[in-house]
């Protein structure tokens, strides 16, 4: 195996992947997102996808990646069990586009420091991916990728909103041991989509949904993925093992 390629080389990586979304190339990796039915008046809405340096404490971690090394992270946060909407489940920092953002960016950049206490001051903007229409909660999705440049320290803003705030290591996220699939039965069907469950200084987290199927992609279109096994099935709370 060869050696997991520095964290600073990912930004670069990232860098030509917005440029070549900007250029209007077609993309592999977000076969399932592009699928998605379109949403008519679907209201605009912003996640931050935040790439950054582990400390040097995290980075002394043993890789459990090949593609990538240990001190490579990306910023997430778990919502609060007592919201309506998608309690617990662990998210990108965003929301939706308020009528004073200038932009999607702006926004995503608004969000993360209403959430996070994020110094946006700190975080170098890299580009936008493709819109993703959301059709259960009629949002239009950009994603926005960013490089911390300096970071910063992140907590949890409003304990009404956000549970935890964490930086994960993305070779913990590319971990084959922590990857799997969750099914959701609905009236509509049965939805299967991937997942990661992932350590963190308060326990596990399971990453799925929206936030785990951009994930997927983006890594996929990196060339970060590694091979994992799409046959197991990781319970969702609440449902039996």
């Amino acid at each position: 195996m060869t050696s997991p390629a520095p964290a600073a080389a990912a930004r670069e990586q990232l860098i030509q992947l917005v440029e070549s979304v900007a250029s209007g190339a077609l993309q592999p990796g977000f076969e399932a997102l592009r699928a998605m039915p379109s949403v008519p008046g679907a209201r605009p809405a912003a996640v931050l996808i935040l790439f950054g340096v582990l400390d040097d404490v995290l980075a002394e971690r043993e890789h459990t990646s090949g593609a990538i090394s240990r001190d490579l992270d990306v910023l997430l946060l778990s919502r609060a069990e007592t919201l309506r909407a998608h309690p617990g489940q662990v998210a990108f920092p965003g929301g939706r586009v308020d009528p004073e953002d200038a932009d999607v960016v702006a926004a995503s950049l608004r969000e993360a420091w209403e959430e996070t206490g994020l110094d946006v001051d700190g975080v170098d903007v890299l580009g936008t991916l493709e819109p993703i229409p959301l059709e259960h909660s009629r949002h239009l999705v950009t994603p926005v990728l960013a490089w911390w440049r300096r970071p910063s320290p992140v907590r949890v803003v409003d304990e009404a909103e956000s549970a935890d705030v964490f930086r994960a290591p993305v070779a913990d996220l590319l971990d084959p041991a922590h990857r799997g699939m969750t099914v959701l039965q609905s009236e509509r069907g049965e939805f299967r989509g991937p997942a990661f469950l992932i350590p963190t200084a308060r326990g596990p987290r399971l990453v799925w949904g929206f936030t785990a199927m951009i994930l997927d992609g983006l890594f996929s279109r990196l060339g970060w993925n590694e091979p994992w096994d799409h046959g197991r099935v990781i319970a969702l709370p609440g449902q039996n093992e």
